[in-house]
Formats: structure tokens, sequence, C-alpha cells
């Protein structure tokens, strides 16, 4: 589905990344983590199209299909647009007829993410966990088979990052494959491969190490 080969990025005088590799197979759930400022973000900017390596390929295995063909990304700063409500933010992304929305929104993985109540609501009227549903929704919209996720419950309540934890398994259960950055364990639980970043590289680790084992992996 995705190969990463060997990318480096650099900031000024400081390297980023250094040389990231990684392949994403259909069906897999790759959970990233790392140490603030290790350059999470920036690699899936790299993944998504928003910044160029300086080094390095990310190709799409699946013939005829780039990776924005195939690809809804979900980012960690809110990417909804002020001043419209939810259902037009919706409307703004959808690459269908507008007549063919309404069909969209009822279908069970829309229904599952629970944004019929606050659609006609302005943006920034909703709650941080109601802007982090519609941002997962308009990622979604499209139908991609794969899904980035930067830190998709960072800062939200509980009940919230359960409810987004429980909706990120039934789209793997579903056969979705997922980019996923976090250091939520209820999140880290769907993963089938886990990889820390660190010094520029990944590294892969352990999925089922959690707790002090993981946090010297971390530090390490």
């Amino acid at each position: 589905m995705l190969e990463i080969s060997h990318l480096a990025f650099h900031y000024k005088k400081q390297n980023i990344l250094k040389d990231v590799s990684l392949s994403v197979g259909e069906h897999e759930c790759i959970g990233i983590i790392g140490g603030n400022g290790c350059g999470k973000s920036t690699l899936l900017s790299l993944l998504v199209g928003a910044r160029k390596p300086h080094q390095g390929t990310i190709s799409s295995t699946i013939p005829g299909k780039t990776i924005k063909d195939f690809m809804g990304y979900v980012p960690q700063d809110n990417p909804l647009i002020p001043g419209l409500s939810g259902y037009d933010n919706l409307l703004l992304w959808y690459k269908g007829k507008k007549k063919d929305l309404k069909k969209e929104l009822e279908s069970p993985a829309i229904k599952m993410l629970g944004i019929d109540s606050f659609l006609k609501k302005d943006v920034e009227k909703l709650s941080g966990g109601m802007k982090k549903r519609l941002s997962i929704a308009i990622a979604l919209i499209n139908h991609p088979s794969l899904l980035i996720l930067d830190e998709p419950s960072a800062a939200l309540d509980l009940p919230c990052k359960a409810d987004i934890a429980r909706y990120l398994k039934a789209y793997h259960d579903d056969g979705g494959s997922i980019i996923l950055v976090t250091h939520e364990e209820a999140e880290l639980n769907i993963c089938t491969k886990v990889f820390i970043l660190k010094d520029g590289r990944l590294v892969p680790t352990d999925p089922a190490i959690r707790g002090e084992a993981l946090v010297k992996e971390l530090t390490v």
C-alpha cells in the first residue's frame, strides 16, 4: 500500500529525520511513538505531501493509484474552517456530488462518530471533542483505505478518547489501514506494529510493551 524509503528532512541546521524507512500493507495499523520534538508530526506531513523530503521516497504500491487517491489525514491541530458550519466543512472536502452527501452521512462508519447533533452548528461553537470527531469524519467521507492520524485523542476527555479508540478499532476491523502517532494505550492496543521515532529513525518495538518498560524504550 505504502512504501517509505530512506526519508531525510532537516530544518535549518537540525536533522529532524535522518533515515526513515517503513512499509505499510493492507489491514495494518502502524503506531508511532516518540518524545516531544522528535519529528513525528514532520514525518506525517511528508507522508501526506504537505512537505517534501530532502532525501528518500514515498510511493504507492497500489497499481494505478497515488497516495492521495486512498489516503485520509487527521492532523493534530484543528483543520476546520471557522465561520462555517460542521456540514459546510464536510461539504468543502467531499469529492462527490452535494446530493450524495446526505447518503454518506447515513453510512455506519460516519454514524458511529456521532456528528449528527452538531453538524448545523458553527465550528467555533463546537467543543474540542466535537471538532476532532468532525475532522475524522472529513478524513473518512471519501472512503480512504489508509487513515493517517496525528495524536487524535490529545487534550480530550476520557469518554471522548475511548470513543475515538473504539471507532479506530472498528475502522481497522473493517479492513482499513492506519498510521497513528499516539501515546494512548487504548490506541496502541489497536496497533499491529509499533515503532519508536528516535534519533531521526524508526525503531521497531514490541507492540505489547506498556508502562515503565515503554518509558524505558523511549528514553534509552
